[in-house]
C-alpha cells in the first residue's frame, strides 16, 4: 500500500499564529506541569523515605529501652532479694546466741571445757 503524501497546504492567516501560539503555550504549561509533578514526587519520596527512616530508628530505640528496662528489673528483683537477706542477716547478727554460734562454726571459739577437732572437708584421694 503506497503512502498518501499531503496535499493540504498551511494557510498563513492570523487565526494559524494565534492556533500555533495557543498550541505552543499548551505544550509549555504541560512541561511546567509534568516538571512540577516530578518535583514533588522527589519532595514526597523523599520525606516518606525520611519518616520511614526515622520510624525504624525510633522502633530500634524502643526495643533496646524495652530491653534495657527487663534488665534492670531483673537486677532491682535480685537487689531487693539480697536486700532482705541482709536485713534478715543484720537482725540475727543483733542476737548473741547467733553470734556465738558463728564465731564457734567459722573461728573455733569454744566454750569452757569443750574441745575443737578440726575435720578436713576434702575426701582423702586414697
Amino acid at each position: 500500500m503506497p503512502t498518501k503524501k499531503k496535499t493540504v497546504t498551511r494557510l498563513d492567516s492570523h487565526y494559524m499564529q494565534q492556533y500555533d501560539a495557543y498550541i505552543e503555550r499548551q505544550k509549555k504549561k504541560k512541561k511546567r506541569l509534568i516538571r512540577r509533578l516530578a518535583l514533588f514526587s522527589i519532595v514526597v519520596i523523599i520525606t516518606i523515605g525520611s519518616m520511614a527512616a526515622y520510624h525504624v530508628k525510633q522502633r530500634t530505640l524502643h526495643a533496646e529501652k524495652k530491653e534495657q528496662y527487663t534488665e534492670l528489673q531483673d537486677k532491682l528483683t535480685t537487689l531487693k532479694k539480697e536486700e532482705e537477706n541482709l536485713t534478715e542477716e543484720i537482725n540475727l547478727l543483733k542476737d548473741e546466741d547467733y553470734v556465738l554460734e558463728i564465731a564457734r562454726t567459722n573461728y573455733f571459739f569454744s566454750d569452757e571445757g569443750e574441745t575443737i577437732f578440726k575435720i578436713p572437708d576434702e575426701d582423702p584421694s586414697y
